[in-house]
């Protein structure tokens, strides 16, 4: 008698262990949120020119910058305020180029400290980031 009075008490605990997980997993928290931004600021530096542009762009907007375009998909600032660390989702398109086999030249995650750990490598532009915002 006793043993099945145990069973059905663990039964239990485990069903209401269960429901109370399933409702808290639907939860935001607001610090999560603060962390993604709407907007990338970026710098652009022409090297035929030697002149640089701040950009502003929308995540998932297009902005096409003389013979560029860059749309972004998303941006992330990092947890830490002592050492900033800016990560951006970029996609870059020569508009120049022609071939339909390279649709990209360049698509993938960026970091503000480190760029050259996924380089952006174009003959006459580089690219930096400097704010998700």
């Amino acid at each position: 008698m006793k043993l099945k009075k145990n069973i059905k008490f663990g039964k239990a605990k485990f069903l209401f262990i269960f429901i109370t997980l399933f409702f808290n997993s639907n939860i935001t928290y607001p610090e999560n949120l603060e962390l993604v931004g709407n907007f990338l600021e970026i710098k652009v530096l022409d090297k035929v020119s030697s002149k640089n542009y701040k950009l502003n762009i929308k995540i998932g907007d297009e902005k096409i910058f003389k013979n560029i375009s860059i749309k972004p998909l998303k941006c992330k600032n990092s947890e830490f305020d002592d050492n900033p660390e800016i990560t951006a989702y970029l996609q870059v398109k020569d508009l120049k180029n022609k071939d339909k086999n390279e649709v990209f030249i360049f698509n993938g995650w960026t970091f503000s400290s480190s760029p050259t750990l996924r380089p952006f490598d174009h003959p006459v532009y580089d690219i930096w980031l400097t704010k998700c915002s």
